[in-house]
């Protein structure tokens, strides 16, 4: 076991999901010395990677709610924060459609409850401007909202964690904490197989935060884990839909309803369900479910096929109210009375990614208020992420082939990625090196072979850059080899 004597921190943060990503990069601000503790091989590893990559108006969430409150004001600073963080955004408005008569009630209420939140723009369409906003889409009619917007939310939560690194967080990747103890007025935390000490502790470990609070000494959170399972659609199908579209939805659900989303690289998501289940850590994909998934798409966007299907892939949303009361809790962001210094963010479902910063900016200010904290003159506000070479005019393209050859080699044919885009993905400055980490960053591996073409390539990549032999290069960490010896 590692000694702790080198491990004292200021902040210590559990879990590298955005919202964790989002406070650590708030405090890097800061004169403070802060580490991220991750179980998981990469950031986002959990819910934040495996969500709509909706950046909601905030008209669904309880009036007076922290969720209310946090999701309008992330809403509106969401858009630049992307461009200070190279992330991909494209605001495209979201509707909410009708299917019958009695949906309208459903409408009226949203329209209310966003009025009392301070969503900005809300409003009735006929089913006309339905049709002509969505020529696939039916419906009798929808509430528009404009400032709904679409990201990449993997993206955005390396883009914060990168920029973190860049102003002195460092980031600990597969270390789970284990145990969680005082020691001289300081936390003595068990994370792998090193100890880490730290005046403070940052809860942020989503699915697991009941489990991190209690370990720390607060035992009053449980969270109930509710799988959404989904679909993503080839990109050809990006011609069928321009925007989120949302059945209005039903109470007592633990979610919002099924739902089509287009992505901001062209694909298009069909769901997620809603559905308790038992353990934290089930990401199955059941054929029951998503054979209901994939019959109410088509009712809501009539073109689609089976033949759109690329893959599928699950979340877990992390809820305080568990299956026999439904709908959603608010967020718990407040430091432990009991504990003091354990600061914890628990019952962060829908929208925390929307909710990101400003829930970062609330443990600021928990820490600001318990004593003096001063800015950098040197924090670095702004992140360059790596270039879209397909996004590029022919000249823009020319022109980067010649300062850098490997431009001009493609490695994913589906996705029209090159080798240089893989490299950057696989020098990233967290120094993650996973076949997950290099798909996520830089998107091989993401298109309609999944990797059939490009995956051995990356390999090679891997290999001649890291000096990883095959049998050691992983998906998503230690426990995911793809390899385990030569046939010839």
């Amino acid at each position: 076991m590692t000694s702790d004597i080198d491990n004292l921190f200021d902040i210590i943060i559990v879990g590298a999901g955005a919202v964790g990503c989002a406070v650590a990069r708030e405090l890097s601000r800061y004169n403070l010395k802060i580490a991220v503790l991750e179980k998981e091989s990469d950031v986002a590893a959990g819910t934040s990677g495996r969500n709509s990559a909706v950046v909601h108006a905030g008209f669904n969430n309880k009036p007076g709610s922290l969720m209310a409150k946090l999701c309008v004001e992330g809403n509106e600073g969401f858009e630049s924060i992307c461009r200070e963080l190279d992330v991909p955004y494209k605001k495209t408005g979201k509707l909410i459609v009708a299917f019958e008569e009695s949906d309208f009630a459903g409408i009226d209420r949203l329209i209310e409850n966003g009025r009392k939140n301070g969503v900005k723009g809300l409003e009735f369409v006929d089913a006309g401007v339905v049709k002509r906003l969505e020529p696939h889409v039916g419906g009798i009619g929808a509430m528009l909202s404009p400032n709904t917007a679409i990201t990449n939310p993997f993206i955005y939560t390396v883009a914060l964690a990168e920029n973190a690194a860049v102003n002195g967080a460092v980031f600990y990747f597969n270390t789970e904490v284990r145990g969680i103890s005082r020691q001289d007025r300081l936390f003595r935390v068990r994370a792998g197989d090193t100890f880490f000490r730290g005046r403070y502790i940052v809860n942020s470990a989503g699915l697991y935060s009941d489990r991190i609070s209690s370990m720390a000494g607060e035992k009053g959170y449980k969270v109930y884990p509710c799988r959404g399972e989904y679909f993503i659609l080839d990109k050809r199908t990006s011609q069928y839909l321009n925007m989120p579209v949302y059945p209005v939805p039903r109470p007592g659900l633990g979610g919002l309803g099924v739902h089509l989303t287009p992505t901001v690289e062209g694909n298009i998501l069909i769901g997620p369900s809603a559905e308790y289940i038992k353990t934290k850590c089930d990401y199955s994909s059941t054929k029951k479910v998503m054979d209901r998934l994939f019959k109410e798409a088509r009712e809501l966007l009539p073109p689609l096929s089976m033949r759109h299907i690329i893959r599928s892939y699950t979340g877990i949303r992390s809820k305080l109210v568990g299956p026999k009361t439904g709908g959603f809790g608010d967020f718990v962001i407040e430091e432990s009375e009991a504990v003091p210094g354990l600061i914890n963010l628990v019952g962060i479902e829908s929208p925390g990614l929307t909710s990101s910063v400003p829930i970062s900016r609330m443990v600021r200010d928990i820490i600001a208020n318990r004593e003096d904290i001063t800015p950098k003159s040197s924090f670095i506000s702004v992140r360059k992420g790596i270039v879209p070479f397909r996004e590029l005019t022919i000249e823009q393209k020319e022109e980067l082939i010649k300062e850098y050859p490997d431009y001009g080699e493609v490695v994913c044919r589906c996705e029209g990625i090159t080798k240089k885009e893989v490299l950057d993905a696989i020098n990233n400055p967290l120094g993650v090196a996973t076949l997950s980490g290099i798909k996520y960053r830089a998107r091989p591996m993401m298109g309609r072979c999944q990797g059939g073409y490009c995956l051995t390539r990356i390999v090679d990549i891997l290999n001649n850059e890291k000096g990883l032999p095959p049998e050691e290069i992983t998906l998503r960490g230690k426990e995911s080899k793809l390899f385990t010896g030569k046939v010839k």
